[in-house]
């Protein structure tokens, strides 16, 4: 199995991983992820049959990766058969990906329009919809992977953060120990700030109970909350989620929550999903944290929420647009905190990436079962 160094520099990590097995520079490592580990903690799901039952599948010829020729070392590794470049510019992917069989990176259409001879590709993130929105993913039947579950922990402390920080007006105290006050909150507006809340016994509310989404759940129950989520097509749940609704109940399921977390994937059905219908179902006074994806939410109806004070605040990792242009009313609103799209950051992600991109490049070149495969069509 795949052992990644853990050290507090990526680029040291990378660099030993790329020494191995060379003499004094040979590290060992027993806590790091192994294959095996990492699918067991994530709940990993493998592909129903092998990629060698793929039409035209073959081992892999050329590989393109943007992480450079530090990531380029360990994937020769993993694939010591291939032909494989590094580039650490995203633009100049697009110029060495035409005769690519598998390219490992972030993805639009410009990606997938160079790469003509692609047969698979490993995003190195949870979101799928830069390569399933506008591209021809599908329809050119290019097997593709996330990393999807990879990054519950991290996205599902930072939701928690926000909330924590909105509901013990933290952003608020902070204001204050700038301008130098103690003792009494800033006058922002003539509506009275929101009081500080207790997060026991309220209701949250995940749409989208994915990997991330159910890291979210869990740590809500922890503080005493009632959990309720939403699911596309099912309705499983772990114990600690008191009910899962279809997606065709987010308004009623709204009209119960004190808190709701979007952690949906952008796809044509959630695009714009959180309009102005949405925020009236709202208890008033409800919190909204945003760590899915800006265009699920039609801004100007968000703006209009908050404003109003059906909304108490809102907590945004994402925006639309992205980032917000200058003078946006969001930068100055006072029930708002935004955070640049970070939520994802983790001093174990390149770890965990790296561990599960090295073993999806042994399945696919030894033709087995590939570790999160998303449905292009589904975007997800």
């Amino acid at each position: 199995m795949l052992r990644i160094l853990r050290t507090t520099s990526i680029t040291a990590a990378l660099l030993a991983l790329c020494a191995w097995p060379l003499g004094a520079q040979e590290r060992a490592c027993t806590s790091c992820p192994d294959a095996a580990a990492l699918i067991e903690q994530f709940g990993l799901e493998e592909s129903a049959s092998p990629v060698r039952e793929r039409t035209g599948w073959r081992p892999p010829r050329r590989i393109v990766t943007t992480g450079g020729e530090e990531w380029a070392a360990v994937i020769r590794r993993a694939v010591p058969d291939a032909e494989v470049i590094g580039v650490a510019d995203p633009r100049a992917a697009l110029r060495v990906l035409p005769g690519a069989d598998v390219y490992v990176g972030l993805c639009n259409a410009a990606v997938v329009d160079a790469g003509t001879s692609l047969k698979w590709i490993q995003l190195r993130s949870a979101g799928a919809d830069g390569c399933t929105i506008g591209t021809a993913v599908a329809e050119r039947d290019i097997l593709l992977t996330n990393a999807q579950g990879l990054y519950g922990p991290q996205v599902a402390d930072h939701a928690l953060a926000l909330l924590l920080a909105l509901t013990r007006r933290v952003h608020t105290y902070r204001d204050q120990q700038r301008a130098g006050q103690w003792g009494e909150l800033p006058n922002y507006s003539a509506r009275p700030a929101a009081p500080a809340w207790e997060l026991h016994g309220k209701t949250l509310l995940v749409v989208g109970l994915g990997g991330i989404g159910t890291e979210i759940a869990r740590r809500a129950h922890a503080f005493g909350m009632q959990v309720k989520g939403t699911r596309n097509s099912r309705r499983d749940a772990p114990e600690f989620v008191a009910y899962v609704g279809l997606s065709n109940e987010l308004i009623e399921l709204a009209r119960t929550a004190d808190v709701v977390v979007n952690a949906a994937p952008l796809t044509p059905g959630t695009r714009g999903m959180f309009d102005a219908a949405f925020f009236r179902a709202l208890k008033p006074g409800a919190y909204f944290i945003n760590i899915g994806r800006g265009e699920s939410v039609v801004t100007e109806e968000l703006v209009a929420a908050l404003r109003s004070g059906a909304l108490a605040g809102a907590g945004l990792d994402v925006t639309d647009p992205e980032p917000l242009p200058a003078g946006h009313p969001l930068w100055s609103m006072p029930n708002v905190l935004l955070t640049p799209h970070s939520a994802g950051e983790s001093d174990q992600r390149e770890n965990r990436l790296l561990a599960l991109i090295a073993e999806n490049l042994r399945r696919y070149a030894a033709g087995e079962r590939m570790l999160s495969v998303v449905d292009a069509r589904r975007g997800y």
